[in-house]
């Protein structure tokens, strides 16, 4: 049985893909690396230290052009702006009100869990207005491994004191989904049109188009899908 459902965050319940790959572009110019959009499009769903780490090996730039800034002062500069454009800009993903609300409604503890830092986490629940329909959020960073290692789900059913094999969890990308899905929980996919088709997503209990398609039916049915562990 279902106890909980838990949300990724980025790109699954607030549309900030477009606003990370703004930004990734943006900073990466500043060494010389010229991204674009479809590129960027590469490492949804890593945590950015690796964006940064994931185009160095392919495309190395010299301190020089970086101005002497580290990996993580870019991966720094790139969050911080991040981080502005959201608490602005940003809009709900179609149907993710809905779903948190349909979980509210019943009673069913909700809660995110993202491999973004907690104050990103914290600018995007004030900007959607959504405190009041989660029960907590957790923060990948805060564990000893960020996504895809399971931890970030396993803490955040560690807090809700829920088994992970009661857990539902809703993710958009692969990396997110390994995450889930070796934590032990049912899962739905909801990946971008761009991938909706890739191998990697065939893990999931469900795949859904977008957050809109999920329905009652939907959950009655993963209520009695076999869990992975």
């Amino acid at each position: 049985m279902i106890h909980a459902a838990i949300f990724d965050m980025d790109g699954l319940l607030v549309d900030s893909e477009p606003h990370w790959r703004i930004m990734e572009r943006e900073v990466f110019d500043t060494v010389g690396l010229y991204l674009t959009d479809e590129q960027c499009k590469q490492t949804t769903g890593l945590p950015i230290l690796d964006v940064v780490r994931y185009w160095f090996v392919r495309a190395p730039w010299s301190s020089e052009a970086a101005g002497g800034r580290s990996h993580e002062a870019l991966a720094d500069a790139i969050t911080e702006g991040v981080h502005e454009r959201i608490a602005h800009l940003a809009e709900p993903m179609p149907g993710a009100i809905d779903t948190l609300n349909f979980f509210v409604s019943r009673g069913i503890p909700t809660a995110i869990a993202s491999a973004s830092p907690m104050s990103l986490i914290e600018v995007v629940v004030k900007r959607l207005g959504i405190g009041d329909s989660l029960t907590l959020w957790h923060s990948a960073t805060l564990e000893a491994r960020n996504k895809p290692a399971p931890d970030v789900y396993l803490g955040t059913a560690r807090k809700l004191n829920i088994l992970p094999a009661n857990c539902l969890a809703f993710e958009d990308s692969g990396n997110g989904l390994k995450s889930a899905h070796a934590a032990g929980m049912r899962t739905v996919a909801v990946p971008g049109a761009f991938e909706y088709d890739d191998p990697k997503f065939e893990i999931a209990s469900v795949k859904l188009p977008a957050l809109t398609a999920f329905s009652s039916d939907t959950f009655e049915a993963l209520q009695t899908k076999e869990c992975y562990s």
